[in-house]
């Protein structure tokens, strides 16, 4: 059977330790039929907050090419329509070449008449690991100015990646879910005809709907991407119910025709107590 890591709660902030701050509104364009902020809508919400942050930091110039390598989302309480957040942005581990950028979302909850019962207000935490990039597309060793910029928000600086989902799918035959093709559109690929990284979870948003149970608490949702999706690509996705969790494995054909784990995503409830 194939196991999860351990659940460890993601690090806070370190005591006066300087961060980024920005306000924001819920759309309708990332809400479910239950007014929930789905997982992509929050990956959204993640990479406007990110691009927003590198316009202000000092090293905006010297270290604007960064890729994201895992996302993980932590909803301890919805987001939903409509509502108001706020996001906390910093440092919360680094290397020479990576980063983990925690952000905090903190949501007012309102009312209106399409949902005008009072909710509770909302609370997500995120850790995303960054792996700086030079312009010809290759890891590269962050600047010295955007060290001295990120730094002093963190007290763990030998940061390493260990991945958190398993990265192999177990063959079709040992599931009980057949694969599954999911079509990508135009409209999901960024202008290095990469597909973005909300996208992935749109995928997972489809599998969810047979799982309301993983989300009618706090849960944990882990994206590690492992290869890029170019345009024209046709996606699988393998799928692995357990019993607290749905794991997800997004494939694409290599050159010989066989199936590559171009993402692996694991969404489980987080234990209580």
């Amino acid at each position: 059977m194939t196991a999860l890591a351990p659940y460890h709660p993601l690090g806070d902030r370190k005591p006066e330790a300087a961060y980024f701050t920005a306000d924001y509104r819920v759309r309708t364009g990332d809400i479910d039929q239950d007014m929930r902020v789905r997982l992509d809508g929050l990956a959204r919400y993640l990479q406007d907050v990110a691009n927003d942050h590198i316009e202000v930091v000092p090293f905006g110039k010297t270290d604007p090419f960064w890729i994201i390598r895992r996302t993980v989302i932590d909803v301890i309480e919805p987001i939903t329509w409509p509502s108001d957040f706020s996001v906390e942005r910093w440092c919360g581990a680094l290397s020479t070449r990576w980063t983990n950028m925690r952000v905090r979302i903190t949501a007012t909850s309102g009312t209106n008449e399409f949902n005008p019962q009072p909710r509770p207000n909302g609370l997500v935490e995120t850790e995303a690991f960054w792996i700086n990039m030079n312009s010809e597309g290759m890891p590269s060793r962050i600047s010295d100015l955007a060290m001295d910029t990120l730094t002093p928000m963190t007290d763990e600086h030998r940061l390493r990646w260990k991945a958190m989902n398993p990265g192999k799918a177990p063959a079709p035959e040992e599931l009980d879910l057949p694969d599954r093709e999911h079509v990508l559109r135009i409209t999901d690929f960024d202008p290095f005809k990469h597909l973005n990284n909300a996208a992935y979870l749109e995928a997972v948003e489809d599998e969810l709907v047979d799982h309301q149970d993983l989300l009618d608490g706090p849960h944990r949702a882990v994206i590690e991407y492992l290869r890029p999706i170019t345009p024209g690509t046709r996606v699988t996705v393998r799928r692995q119910r357990l019993s607290d969790a749905l794991l997800i494995w997004i494939m694409t054909a290599d050159d010989a025709g066989e199936l590559q784990v171009a993402a692996s995503v694991s969404v489980g409830v987080i234990p209580q107590g």
